[in-house]
Parts: structure tokens; C-alpha cells; sequence
């Protein structure tokens, strides 16, 4: 079968961890006798060096031409360190979240059992953890307007909004995951102080009236932060706003013991989006000692959410979970071990060894 994928590699170490999801995907090729096309597009510092733009109407275009999109990391420090800087990479990733309508942040994360001394975690804490992050991905305190700064620079200020249907559309998609895994949702908020999210609560506990076989429950922020060291296992599938949710998954990833191992997906009516929750790591570019297995199981999380290519999907993840027990990893979990580029074949290698 014959399909097409967008490829922005962005910024450090994006490009290079790309390059290994690539080879998963083309071992998947080989493998199931499938046919991927690829074409690459700029997005963040690299557009911006080349265009102005972090995201220029050429990647929107390509974009809107692939059936999902690989994307590797948005983030340089000639423009994060430059406080004055009018154009940064992040504009481009807000700005392709928005013009694609990806407004479903989908972060799995899960325990390892090879990795459980990695985690600061006690063992006893970590081990069995399995649940997933849905975010609300395009409204919220990243978008809301007015913001800015006043003319003596001493003011500043940002607004948070959302409406109901921006909600309710996020509230679905989560109650939709749930229904195929342990039937739980939490909603996050800080309904306590404030009215954006009173009206989250409002509008998911009546959702969440509407359908009984789904247990629901409510936890501010501030206190889930705790509970997500305390005691990750109790949850399910967890549903949030823009900012927490982009603080939550964060924090979720010291259980797995690296950043390097959690894949995302963003989701929106007509284009799907895939990457790694790190960032563009800018002191390891070049290097070869990124971990590519985030982006890697981002491809298997294309494969599954966009095609629905469920053995696919499992043979990228079970190829991982196989290096990961014979210990072929990056120095992020061993260190002195294998290069960004050694592990990317022994994962494609996998794959082909079924």
C-alpha cells in the first residue's frame, strides 16, 4: 500500500532522530510490503535561517500533501537566548498546530521493565505504569489575545479563553481512548480559581454523565502534579488544557527515566502530526548520541492512529522494547553505549527479524 509522509526533521537533534524513525519505517516497508513516499520540508530556526519564516507557506503545502507528518523538534539557541528576537522557531510549531487544526495532544506513557532502575522513581512506584495524556493542543493561554507588553516593558500580559465546543471536541476524543483501555478519564484543572476552568469542569462532567461506563473523576493541577509521583498507576487516560497539559506530560516523563522514550501524536480533523515530547536538544546536535526511540515510537503511532496498520505499529514498539532488554541504547540511559545511528539499526534490524 502506497503512502505518503511529510518529513520536517526542525532543529538540533531533530534531523538526526528523524533519520532513524525512517529507517523503523522503511524496515516496516520491506517488511509488510508496503510503499512510503517522502518529501522534506523546513519548519522552526532551520525555515527561519532560509525563508524568515518558521513556517513557510511551502511546509504548510507539504503538509497538507502528506497523509501524516514525522516531526523531529522545533528550538535553536542563537533565537531562545536572544530576548529581543521578534521571530522565534516556537512560532512555527503554534502556528502549524493552529493552520492544521491539530488540536488533540496525544502523549503515551509507559514503563519499561528493563528501564526501571532508570527512573528516579521506586521501583515498586513505576513498574505497570500505562496511561495516556490528551491535551486540548490550539486554544487556551498559547493563543488566547490580547497579549504583549507595555510600552516601559514593566507589563505584561496574557489571555487564556476556550469555549465550549473546543472542549467538548477534546472531551470526546479522550472519552474515546478510555472506552479501549481501563475506562477511566481524570480531568485536570484549577477550577478553584479560575473560569476557563470551571468551564472545563461544567462541560466534561456532563459528558461524562452521558456515558456511565466510563468512570470519570476531577483533580487541580497542582495536586496532580503530586500524584503523578506518587502514584502514576492509578491513572488511565488523563484530559487537560493546553498549558497543564503541556507541564503534566513533562513531569510524566521521569517514570519511563528519560524524555528520550515518549512519542506524541497530534490530531486534528485532516492532518495528524507525530513526534518526540523532547526537545531539539541543541548540545547534542551533530554528536550522534541523541535517543532516537521517541521518534521511533512515534512512527508506530503513525502507522497505528493515521492507517490503522495495528501490526505495524506493534512490530516498531516490540523492536524497541527487544534493543532496550539487550541493552542497545544511548548514553542518556547507559552511558558510553551505542551511537543514535547504532541503535537506529538494531531497531530496523529487529523489525526485520520479526
Amino acid at each position: 500500500m502506497n503512502k505518503k509522509i511529510a518529513i520536517l526533521p526542525g532543529d538540533g537533534i531533530g534531523p538526526e532522530v528523524v533519520r532513524e524513525a525512517i529507517k523503523a519505517l522503511n524496515a516496516i516497508s520491506k517488511r509488510f510490503g508496503h510503499h512510503f513516499e517522502y518529501k522534506e520540508g523546513l519548519v522552526g530556526a532551520a525555515a527561519i535561517d532560509v525563508t524568515g519564516n518558521p513556517y513557510p507557506q511551502e511546509t504548510h503545502e507539504l503538509c497538507l500533501w502528506g497523509d501524516a507528518i514525522l516531526f523531529g523538534a522545533i528550538g535553536d539557541p542563537k533565537y531562545d537566548n536572544d530576548p529581543n528576537a521578534k521571530i522565534r522557531p516556537e512560532q512555527g510549531l503554534l502556528a502549524m498546530r493552529s493552520a492544521l487544526g491539530l488540536y488533540a495532544n496525544i502523549r503515551p506513557v509507559k514503563s519499561y521493565e528493563s528501564l526501571i532502575d532508570a527512573s528516579p522513581l521506586k521501583a515498586e512506584i513505576v513498574r505497570g505504569v500505562d496511561f495516556v495524556v490528551v491535551r486540548e493542543l490550539i486554544s487556551g493561554i498559547y493563543f488566547g489575545k490580547p497579549r504583549g507588553r507595555s510600552e516601559d516593558g514593566k507589563h505584561a500580559f496574557d489571555t487564556c479563553e476556550y469555549t465550549a465546543d473546543e472542549i467538548l471536541r477534546i472531551t470526546e476524543k479522550a472519552f474515546q481512548y478510555a472506552k479501549n483501555r481501563k475506562k477511566k478519564v481524570t480531568l485536570l484543572d484549577k477550577a478553584n480559581v479560575l473560569a476557563t476552568s470551571r468551564l472545563w469542569r461544567e462541560v466534561v462532567s456532563k459528558y461524562a454523565e452521558q456515558h456511565p461506563d466510563i468512570e470519570f473523576e476531577s483533580s487541580f493541577i497542582d495536586a496532580a502534579a503530586m500524584y503523578m509521583i506518587q502514584r502514576p498507576k492509578t491513572y488511565d487516560v488523563i484530559l487537560t488544557e493546553n498549558m497543564f497539559g503541556d507541564i503534566i506530560s513533562d513531569e510524566a516523563s521521569v517514570i519511563t527515566g528519560t524524555l528520550g522514550l515518549l512519542p506524541s501524536a497530534s490530531i486534528g480533523e485532516n492532518a495528524a502530526l507525530f513526534e518526540p515530547i523532547h526537545g531539539s536538544y541543541p548540545q547534542a546536535k551533530g554528536k550522534n548520541i541523541a535517543n532516537p526511540m521517541a521518534t521511533i515510537l512515534s512512527a508506530a503511532m503513525l502507522l497505528e492512529y493515521t492507517f490503522g496498520w495495528i501490526e505495524e505499529a506493534r512490530a516498531i514498539e516490540n523492536a524497541v522494547e527487544k534493543a532496550l532488554e539487550e541493552g542497545i541504547v544511548t548514553e542518556d540511559i547507559n552511558k558510553g553505549q551505542y551511537s543514535t545511528s547504532q541503535v537506529g539499526d538494531a531497531i530496523a534490524a529487529n523489525i526485520l527479524a520479526g
